[in-house]
């Protein structure tokens, strides 16, 4: 069986194809050549899991996706204060590219506009060091992220810094200000580099979901980025990411993201998954014309809004075999076994999609080549139990109905929901394998093998 999670990632993706309006950044060579019918969408989960679709390994500059990941980087180099000495917190209301200090400070408004982003990569290492020790360290850090080794676009960064004036106007501004103390055309030199460092989505969606897993890289499990930065970094995003549409995004998608002029956005939900969405038109402000329409979607229909508490999302998922025996379906002396199932608590999709792993994982069709993790390839019926299982929202519902329908066309399954949360009943029957709905386990037993039968061992957790 395959995930359907791929398959709803390309009617996200296909359903925002239709939106051409917009153009590619046109004040940078490069990025005014881009294919402008390249999209793609990437979701990985706290826990390790990628999921993409579209064009996800054509490469693109980050640009302003950097500045986020900087902004930690200084924090951590410099600590909270002094950075807050030099760069504020607080939306502009201005273009991205505007100079838009605080009065009385002369502070950069925020981390996430060019001003204050220029201020804040000079504090990276020291605010005395060289433009190749802090773009070296910049770009292992955003490698650790990635899980892979990164590099600069050196075609990118000649055509961006030839033609960066307007940032070299702004550091100059911030030097006589005092916000920064080296000299200002290395430091838009920097800055410059780390806009050009090339990524896909899937790197983006991983480098989103350590700052949802707390700083913690969901594979590798390193700590890269300080718990107390990464709550920071979320906070600046939430209210300065997307620039002078921030309200309106944090309104509508609600989800903590920033977006770059090459076409990307990232977003960052805490504590359940990083999304990525690549798409080169942009809108006036320079976002992602595409790429605001997959975002919008997928936070409609998967329940990402943060501010959305409906539900407390934790959910446990176990897995286990049982043999029986002794029924009346069954041959004198057969012995039987079944894969079980079981989730536990209040489910959202991150609950839906580890069941599906598990599902994947030890379900596979006789066609599949097996790599010797399903241990147990031939059951006679899967049982679902849902009686620890107190809620589920829509979302994660639709996913667990899809992964029954997909299952019960290769084999029997059994779904054990004495309070209806799956509201199973409700569903058409379909398939070869009509999907047998009970209240208890002994039911389910009694179905499965017939009248008299009883579990005579249960095995290892699968």
């Amino acid at each position: 069986m395959k995930s359907p999670i791929p398959d709803y990632l390309t009617r996200v993706l296909e359903n925002a194809r239709p939106f051409d309006a917009g153009e590619p950044a046109c004040y940078i060579d490069v990025l005014a050549k881009a294919d402008t019918t390249r999209m793609a969408v990437a979701l990985a989960t706290v826990d390790g899991s990628v999921y993409s679709v579209g064009d996800d390994n054509i490469e693109f500059s980050m640009q302003s996706i950097s500045k986020p990941f900087v902004y930690a980087l200084a924090i951590q180099d410099q600590g909270l204060a002094k950075v807050l000495e030099k760069v504020g917190v607080e939306p502009s209301g201005d273009a991205f590219n505007r100079l838009s200090l605080e009065a009385g400070t002369n502070r950069p408004m925020n981390p996430m506009i060019n001003a204050g982003a220029v201020a804040t990569h000079a504090l990276v290492n020291s605010p005395d060091g060289t433009v190749e020790g802090r773009v070296n360290r910049i770009l292992d850090m955003m490698s650790r992220l990635a899980g892979r080794q990164l590099h600069v676009d050196e075609e990118v960064y000649e055509a961006e810094f030839k033609d960066a004036n307007r940032n070299m106007g702004l550091a100059y501004m911030l030097k006589a200000a005092g916000m920064i103390t080296c000299d200002p055309q290395e430091a838009v030199k920097g800055y410059v580099k780390q806009c050009s460092v090339n990524v896909n989505v899937r790197d983006l969606a991983m480098m989103a979901a350590t700052l949802a897993n707390g700083g913690v890289h969901p594979v590798s499990g390193e700590r890269i980025i300080p718990q107390d930065s990464v709550r920071q970094v979320l906070s600046v995003l939430t209210t300065c990411g997307m620039y002078n549409s921030s309200g309106d995004w944090i309104s509508n998608v609600g989800i903590p993201a920033k977006s770059g002029v090459s076409g990307g956005i990232i977003g960052a939900l805490p504590g359940q998954l990083g999304l990525a969405v690549f798409s080169p038109r942009l809108d006036e402000r320079g976002n992602s014309v595409r790429g605001v329409a997959m975002c919008k979607q997928l936070s409609h229909d998967m329940g990402f809004h943060m501010m959305d508490v409906s539900q407390i999302g934790r959910a446990t998922v176990r897995s286990w075999t049982a043999t029986i025996a002794g029924g009346t379906k069954q041959s004198k002396g057969c012995q039987q076994e079944i894969a079980i199932f079981e989730l536990r608590g209040a489910v959202r999709f991150s609950g839906a999609e580890r069941l599906t792993r598990a599902i994947i994982k030890e379900i596979r069709p006789p066609s599949e080549k097996r790599d010797g993790t399903d241990v147990h390839p031939h059951f006679c019926a899967v049982l679902f139990s849902f009686r620890n299982t107190y809620s589920v929202n829509d979302v994660a519902r639709r996913l667990i109905h899809e992964n029954i329908r997909r299952l019960a066309s290769t084999t029997n399954v059994v779904v054990v929901d004495p309070n209806n949360v799956l509201k199973m009943s409700e569903e058409p029957e379909t398939g070869p394998n009509p999907v047998h709905v009970v209240k208890t386990e002994a039911e389910a037993r009694n179905y499965i093998g017939g009248i008299g039968c009883q579990v005579v061992s249960r095995g290892d957790t699968l």
